[in-house]
């Protein structure tokens, strides 16, 4: 299981479970969001499992 968490810059950080978001991703404030995920794709777990995180900016929704 993952936790999810979402930065007023719009970034997404996805951490496992119960662990606390990594010091370089404590500049911005993080929103926890409280659904968690059971599973991700497999470029999430790699980089869940190297790293102790991923994150990326979410794209700018569009409207029309």
């Amino acid at each position: 299981m993952f936790d999810v968490y979402v930065s007023d810059k719009r970034d997404l950080l996805i951490v496992p479970r119960g662990a606390i978001p990594p010091r370089e991703a404590s500049t911005r404030y993080w929103r926890k969001i409280k659904r968690r995920l059971v599973s991700v794709s497999a470029e999430i777990a790699r980089a869940v499992e190297s790293n102790g995180y991923y994150r990326r900016k979410l794209g700018e929704f569009k409207t029309g």
